[in-house]
């Protein structure tokens, strides 16, 4: 998953963005100039217009994106200002926007139209929550980013003698984002919008990480690209570098994480709620109506969603139930889901390097038959790693984007804590089919490639179309040449059904139907999982309600488009232009996206 998630929550609010004064300045001084340029260059000069302020509004996503104009800053989002500015900005954009006749812009245009005006309305909408009080968790936020971004192996880039004084400024930035966020985690106590203990007590070891918390800066995580230095670095540099990477971790780094967890555990824990969901906080209802619908770029209710997810889970326990009789297994499905968690043919591994040699078989075995199914495939590399030691405990499995250049790859990231126990029943097909190709990878890299497209479509992400794309693509495993092995696809079943019971559990979390006991039993009963994993996850949705609702809303919705052009088109439908179609706009709210499907189907 791409971690834009929390900026997506209130716009670029909530994740690093840069200098306050510059950004005030950025954001107003211009105005009148880009709104004469609107009526000489048209939507592509508002669009224009737009993302150069917003990458100056959020330099860590810029970064991602491979725009190193703004490496060496981080700033401080946390301050109300910083949050006006954007209310300002997001509404100066919206309201020149509207002044354009949608009925002339030709058919991309409406498309372009109709995502921009969508996504200013909904960042607006953000702005009004009180999430701020909340700035980050186990999960996501700004403490985790730095240490992805400074060990060397991320997004920040390393090669030249410039991007390592970069790095160094955003250090500098850290430092006074972590008194704000403490700030407002203060605030947040006296408003009782706090974050649930359970949550808390999760977040102490990140701060406490024996790479973060060091007394010999060699062995912190960030010294990582001194230990990698380019071979055409001078002596001088190197020692130079070396010495200030010192400073900054020993007087910097080191201290602010000591910091941040001494907040927690003295101060923050003992106000931290033992309620599970949002609802549990004032104006936490709203809050989750809103995360709901941003997620799910719908309107569907909280109380629909959950619904749906009953009879997601009905459906899906019946082919469960077709597979262990399958197998040969008598029992219940409840002892089926034990058994296999104890099934040495579920566990065929006995070292990380194994497992990572299996999800490279896999992407051979499915090439040959991606060729029949994709007309357009990235250009963009892909690699597999496992996922670095710091945040491997408590890590899911991700997809960490490339640069649109191909500098940088696609990276597949897996936690193999205890690789010997790695499940395929778990879903280790579906998982490369989502995660990595032809989910997220060719997503967005082929979104990224996409130079036609305005900068603020080429980099979107809508957790509906993005993580729906993902778990639609899990069913095509079949076509693929995946899912003989009936573990492998007992594994697939078990991915799906997480999705459909996480429709269940997110929405009866987030309402005050299930506790977060009552949640992880939920889990146990439909799914072979352990409690250890249902746990983990559990938290998850505790920690970024809404966030688990795209998965299947949206691949629902790209099921049903399928399902209607194989129908209506008969033998005119073509798998493959159906995915390129799909894909090559980018990702996009779902109404607007079956708006352009039946546009599409209309000229085949």
């Amino acid at each position: 998953m791409k971690k834009l998630v929390l900026a997506g929550l209130v716009g670029a609010a909530l994740t690093t963005a840069c200098n306050q004064t510059k950004t005030t300045e950025t954001a107003g001084s211009t105005a009148g100039s880009d709104a004469a340029a609107d009526s000489t260059q048209g939507l592509p000069g508002l669009f224009s217009s737009f993302w150069e302020k917003q990458s100056r509004l959020d330099p860590l996503s810029a970064t991602a994106q491979g725009d190193n104009r703004f490496n060496n800053l981080l700033p401080n989002d946390q301050t109300q200002a910083f949050r006006d500015t954007l209310r300002t900005f997001y509404q100066d954009y919206l309201t020149r926007l509207e002044k354009f006749d949608r009925t002339k812009l030709d058919d991309n245009g409406k498309i372009s139209y109709d995502i921009f005006q969508y996504d200013m309305k909904q960042r607006l909408d953000g702005l009004k929550l009180n999430t701020w009080m909340m700035p980050f968790q186990q999960f996501w936020g700004l403490p985790i980013s730095m240490g992805q971004y400074g060990s060397g192996a991320g997004n920040q880039p390393f090669k030249t003698v410039k991007d390592y004084d970069n790095w160094l400024g955003r250090v500098q930035g850290f430092t006074v984002w972590a008194d704000s966020a403490i700030g407002n985690f203060r605030r947040g106590m006296k408003a009782g919008v706090v974050l649930p203990k359970a949550l808390v007590e999760k977040m102490l070891p990140q701060m406490r990480a024996k790479d973060m918390q060091v007394t010999d800066p060699t062995k912190s995580l960030f010294y990582g690209p001194i230990n990698n230095f380019p071979k055409d670095f001078s002596d001088a540099d190197k020692q130079r570098l070396t010495a200030a990477y010192k400073q900054a971790i020993l007087t910097q780094l080191v201290p602010t994480y000591k910091k941040l967890g001494d907040f927690l555990a003295t101060e923050y824990l003992p106000k931290a709620r033992p309620t599970s969901g949002i609802n549990a906080v004032p104006g936490g209802p709203e809050m989750y109506r809103y995360l709901a619908s941003y997620w799910t770029t719908t309107e569907k209710t909280p109380a629909e969603i959950h619904a749906l997810g009953l009879r997601e889970v009905a459906r899906l326990r019946t082919e469960m139930e077709r597979m262990k009789t399958q197998v040969g297994f008598k029992g219940t499905l409840r002892a089926f889901f034990e058994q296999l968690k104890h099934d040495p043919k579920a566990m065929p591994f006995k070292t990380a390097d194994e497992v990572l040699a299996g999800f490279r078989k896999i992407q051979t075995t499915i090439d040959p038959n991606l060729k029949k199914m994709f007309g357009r495939v990235p250009k963009t590399p892909f690699e597999i790693r496992r996922t670095e030691a710091f945040r491997e405990a408590s890590a899911s499995a991700e997809y960490n984007q490339g640069s649109p250049d191909g500098t940088r790859p696609g990276i597949f990231y897996i936690p193999l804590p205890k690789p010997a126990e790695y499940n395929v029943t778990q879903g280790m097909e579906s998982l490369f089919l989502h995660e990595a190709i032809p989910g997220h990878h060719y997503q967005i890299s082929l979104q990224q490639e996409n130079t036609a497209l305005p900068k603020f479509r080429q980099f979107a992400g809508y957790g509906a179309m993005t993580e729906g794309w993902a778990l639609y693509c899990e069913s095509l495993g079949k076509e693929l040449g995946l899912y003989k092995d009936p573990y492998q696809y007992i594994g697939a079943l078990n991915d799906e059904m997480l999705r459909a019971v996480r429709l269940v559990v997110d929405t009866g979390l987030h309402t005050g139907q299930l506790t977060r006991e009552q949640a992880i039993a939920y889990m146990l009963d439909n799914m072979p999982a352990s409690e250890e994993d249902d746990i983990s996850a559990v938290e998850r949705y505790m920690a970024i309600p809404g966030q688990a609702l795209a998965y299947k809303i949206g691949q629902l919705k790209i099921r049903e488009l399928r399902a209607r052009y194989e129908k209506q088109l008969g033998s005119k439908f073509s798998l493959s232009n159906f995915h390129d179609e799909l894909l090559k706009d980018g990702v996009m709210p779902l109404a607007v996206l079956e708006t352009k499907m039946d546009a599409w189907a209309a000229k085949q």
